[in-house]
């Protein structure tokens, strides 16, 4: 068997360790057995091997007392693994004869009609009108990235995702497009794609794809070379409070394979399994297990279970899809993972036919879509389609914005909460009564606070899934309005139905928790009280976007719109506390050269210059270093120099991965800098040029770096 590499066995079982415990994982019991037999493992190796948790470990184990015990033993080993890969060639093609079976065809047909109905049609978005829309007319675009740095994110997922973009279409050489069907091909690969993780921000599709694959299975389209799918949620896996096994939770939603299961999983190399929503999960961030099952009937607690499937303990020649929010993928055991796959949205043409099928005129599609073209902020969202279709809310309910055009994040969200409004009352005039359920008046502020209570409750422990028998029912009952801003999932286990709630995007949660927490009493949070510690994530900035809805409520012109057309009560102390605490915070930060984009984001937010203007700081330092920027981070950055004069004592851009476009966009203020500092961004020969003409040019530069 070794041969062919010409060295000795021994010195075999050293090079080619890591491709024996791929081999022979499966098989460990088998190959004791045969050791044992064989007088090359005594009865004391055998119980030492049996002590471990494990088949990968078991194998490992083998080696390590295979390597101390010389040639001669490893001589053996290797003729009794080429005597088993005999057997199992035999085996497979029995195997195979028995799945070409009528009955075991029939089987797979049947699993494969029951996928199809489940999945072949969805609610889209944020419609709430019921219709189904067919997976055609549905995009998954997935691009390929080079390992697990492919995927880091430090800050808030949505307000980083248009940079991020960029970047990975960018780097065309490292990362390729791929189709659905390519998830688990990998052309000339020495170990095959076992375990995939599929990453994307909150309302890009990830859902989407799980859907159109089981959709495909079923209606026999998919090239995918499985015989059984088994789709898992944890949204559905979060509703076990006690020890399982692995075959119960299939059978929870796959009654029809009750007879079959055990077979299917005793061939796992025909079987795919799907687990969606990781960030949903939980106990997302207890995933690092050391304790794991061998067998899909042995009981265990399903992170458990799923740190076993993760790792090839349990069912180890299955493929795994596993899917996730960026913020989540740092507790991901990313060791295991095979293939890391991101998905990036809507490609420019895609949001030009989204357009054409939300509007339903051509005429009318391209006009929306040259308004939104003109917004920097609002075209660079467009590419998540579930904000996509928030802009086209807006757009048809504003008539194609004829009075002002959004400038901020807060400017779009609260137009979409108008626009709701005035679909759900029929008139913009009628803020108070939006309904009357049993003689009982409902205010539709009263309505807004409350999903704004739960949002920000929420917010701030880090959840996003609501369980219906853990809220309180006054939130959901008796109006309409609730299902504008709250999805609903039916979820039916053994004895009993659960009702999982959802804000329709992640952003809407944020935006509510910030209304809430703007008109209430309490008083505003301060980032160090409510931000989760560095052991639970806190590095993703997921507080960042909330800050900025705060601060656009909490400006005059929101403050008054949300007032006249919700009802809202600002109390103008609140307001003018808040913009005292921006002043004092920003003018600090310039002061000591801390890090300072989210602060000028929530100035901009504010759109108000006499705002800026009142910072004056005795030296104007800006820090952003080692964050990406986008163009709506440099558009707030040149929002906030151009309201201040004279020299700026210190800008420092290193590691924020500015190329020449950018470099231009900012070149009047880089006259102005003393201290200017633009290491690690990789800059070409055009951003050369633009340092050059900035030196010649200024007479304030004193250091360059």
């Amino acid at each position: 068997m070794v041969e062919k590499y010409g060295f000795s066995s021994l010195t075999a079982i050293r090079v080619l360790r890591v491709s024996l415990v791929d081999e022979l994982e499966g098989h460990i019991d088998s190959l004791l057995e045969a050791l044992m037999k064989s007088e090359v493992l005594t009865r004391d190796d055998h119980e030492e091997v049996l002590c471990l948790l494990g088949p990968r470990a078991r194998v490992r184990k083998v080696l390590d007392i295979l390597e101390c015990k010389g040639e001669e033993a490893a001589k053996i080993f290797f003729s009794i693994c080429s005597h088993q890969q005999e057997l199992q060639t035999y085996s497979k093609d029995g195997n195979a004869n028995q799945s070409q079976s009528k009955e075991y065809k029939n089987l797979i047909q049947n699993h494969k009609d029951v996928l199809r109905r489940r999945s072949e049609s969805m609610l889209f978005y944020n419609t709430r009108c019921g219709e189904k829309i067919l997976f055609s007319e549905h995009y998954v675009n997935l691009l390929l990235v080079d390992g697990h740095q492919g995927l880091e994110i430090k800050r808030h997922e949505v307000l980083s995702f248009g940079q991020n973009r960029l970047s990975l279409q960018h780097k065309s050489v490292v990362n390729r497009k791929i189709t659905p069907d390519e998830l688990f091909f990998k052309a000339n690969a020495k170990h095959p794609v076992k375990k995939v993780l599929v990453t994307g921000v909150a309302g890009i599709g990830k859902t989407i794809l799980v859907q159109k694959i089981l959709f495909d299975f079923g209606e026999n389209r998919s090239k995918l070379a499985f015989d059984f799918i088994l789709h898992l949620s944890f949204r559905d896996l979060n509703l076990i409070d006690k020890p399982t096994n692995f075959r119960d939770m299939v059978l929870r939603k796959n009654r029809h394979l009750v007879k079959e299961l055990d077979n299917i999983l005793a061939h796992d190399e025909k079987l795919l399994i799907i687990l969606d929503g990781f960030d949903e999960f939980r106990h997302y961030r207890k995933s690092d297990v050391d304790v794991f099952v061998t067998e899909p009937g042995e009981d265990a607690e399903v992170l458990e279970i799923f740190g076993s499937l993760m790792q090839g303990e349990l069912l180890p020649n299955a493929s795994v899809l596993l899917t996730s929010r960026p913020a989540a993928i740092d507790y991901i055991p990313v060791g295991c993972i095979d293939r890391f796959v991101v998905i990036v949205g809507f490609s420019l043409s895609e949001v030009r036919d989204f357009f054409l099928r939300y509007f339903q005129d051509l005429d009318l599609a391209a006009r929306m879509f040259t308004v939104v073209s003109e917004n920097d902020l609002m075209l660079t969202l467009s590419y998540i389609p579930a904000f996509c279709n928030i802009v086209c809310c807006i757009l048809k309910e504003s008539k194609g914005l004829c009075g002002e055009s959004p400038r901020t994040m807060t400017d779009i969200y609260v137009q979409y909460l108008v626009a709701l409004l005035c679909s759900q009352t029929h008139a913009r005039s009628k803020p108070v009564l939006l309904e009357q359920t049993a003689g009982t008046p409902h205010q539709l502020s009263d309505v807004v606070l409350q999903l704004g209570r739960l949002a920000f409750q929420r917010l701030m422990e880090q959840q996003t899934l609501f369980y219906g028998s853990n809220l309180d029912p006054a939130i959901l009952e008796g109006c309409s309005l609730v299902s504008s801003f709250l999805d609903k999932t039916v979820t039916q286990e053994p004895g009993c139905t659960e009702v999982v709630y959802s804000f329709v995007h992640l952003t809407v949660q944020e935006f509510f928790a910030a209304m809430y927490c703007a008109v209430t009493d309490d008083s505003l949070p301060d980032a160090p009280r409510h931000a989760p510690s560095s052991e639970e994530g806190s590095n993703w900035g997921h507080l960042d976007l909330f800050k900025r809805f705060l601060s656009g409520i909490l400006s005059e012109r929101n403050a008054k719109l949300l007032s006249r057309q919700v009802g809202l009560c600002f109390r103008k102390e609140k307001v003018e506390n808040y913009r005292q605490r921006i002043v004092r915070e920003l003018r600090m930060l310039c002061e000591n050269g801390a890090h300072i984009l989210n602060h000028l984001h929530c100035l901009f937010e504010q759109q108000d210059s006499c705002l800026a203007l009142t910072v004056q700081p005795k030296a104007l330092r800006i820090n952003v270093s080692d964050e990406t920027l986008s163009q709506m981070d440099l558009n707030v950055i040149k929002y906030f120099l151009n309201l201040t004069k004279g020299n700026i004592s210190e800008l420092d851009l290193t590691g924020t991965g500015l190329m020449h476009k950018g470099l231009r966009d900012i070149q009047p203020f880089l006259v102005r800098c003393g201290n200017l500092w633009l290491g690690e961004n990789n800059l070409d020969m055009d951003s050369v040029q633009v340092i050059v003409d900035v030196l010649k040019e200024s007479d304030s530069i004193i250091n360059l770096g």
